[in-house]
């Protein structure tokens, strides 16, 4: 005879109610990302930022800082980064579509923001969180140059090169397939490999993992 498992429904209750006041107890991103601008260091954390950025984040802007003084926050508009004009010479920007503020921040300058990646050119055909809004490098595009902003020729994909497999995988191959069709292995074209990187797992796919483990309750 099975058995029957006891069910602990207070030791369940309880476990919750603990994962509850971790949530709730959880510092905000006003807290986690505060910064003394005459030390440099965050005083939740106390680390200091690295000597190279000082001047940077002195002079730059935060996302939520530029997003707190416009109408609406700044749906609609179209931020880009300096790192980016640096780096690319195709328009790299984000289109702010939601935002989430957080009321209990002194000057509204911190929360969250959802908006439509365009990289390199390329726009993403759904919208996301953006990332890095505490970063020191956030630039608002002007209304009368988003158009020259968004203007971009789209260069041509280069053709995937291929090469030739290691001699002992080589064989693997040729074997399996000659088994597999029934013929003899030089009857079978030589097989390549293509130089073509495929990323299956995306700094959004380990994201909503985290996020879902956050709403189970679960240690990340």
């Amino acid at each position: 005879m099975v058995k029957k498992k006891r069910l602990r429904l207070i030791a369940e209750m309880a476990r919750k109610i603990r994962a509850y006041r971790e949530l709730k107890n959880r510092p905000r991103d006003s807290q986690r990302y505060a910064l003394d601008y005459e030390t440099m260091t965050r005083p939740f954390t106390g680390k200091m930022l690295p000597v190279l950025s000082w001047p940077d984040v002195r002079r730059e802007t935060r996302l939520f800082t530029l997003l707190s003084g416009m109408r609406m926050f700044g749906v609609g508009r179209i931020f880009t980064r300096k790192s980016w004009l640096d780096e690319h010479t195709e328009p790299c920007y984000w289109k702010i579509t939601k935002v989430k503020v957080d009321y209990t921040a002194e000057n509204m300058d911190h929360g969250k923001a959802w908006g439509i990646l365009t990289f390199k050119g390329k726009e993403e055909p759904t919208e996301r969180e953006v990332d890095k809004v505490m970063y020191h490098d956030w630039r608002l595009v002007p209304k009368y140059e988003e158009e020259a902003f968004k203007r971009c020729e789209p260069v041509p994909e280069p053709p995937v090169r291929y090469v030739n497999y290691p001699p002992l995988l080589r064989a693997m191959i040729l074997a399996q397939q000659a088994k597999q069709l029934g013929v003899a292995v030089s009857a079978i074209p030589e097989p390549s490999l293509p130089l073509k990187r495929d990323v299956l797992l995306s700094y959004e796919y380990f994201r909503s993992q985290e996020e879902k483990k956050k709403q189970e309750g679960t240690p990340v």
